[in-house]
């Protein structure tokens, strides 16, 4: 199982910059302007890039770092 810092690292790494994976303003910004990706409007940022996790790997990544403890 890959540790919090691994998979940040990994996030950072498919962004090509650092930010904070926690922030839903810094993911939303990265996920836009470098992917060209724009979530749907959900409840909760989280639903919003479940609803579209199968679009590019680093939104897979996000929420596996959201949900480490």
């Amino acid at each position: 199982m890959a540790t919090r810092a691994f998979t940040l690292q990994r996030i950072c790494n498919f962004a090509g910059k650092e930010f904070d994976p926690d922030s839903d303003e810094q993911v939303n910004e990265v996920l836009r302007n470098k992917f060209n990706i724009s979530l749907p409007q959900r409840r909760t940022m989280n639903d919003a890039m479940a609803a579209v996790s199968s679009d590019h790997d680093i939104i897979a990544l996000i929420l596996q770092y959201r949900t480490m403890v």
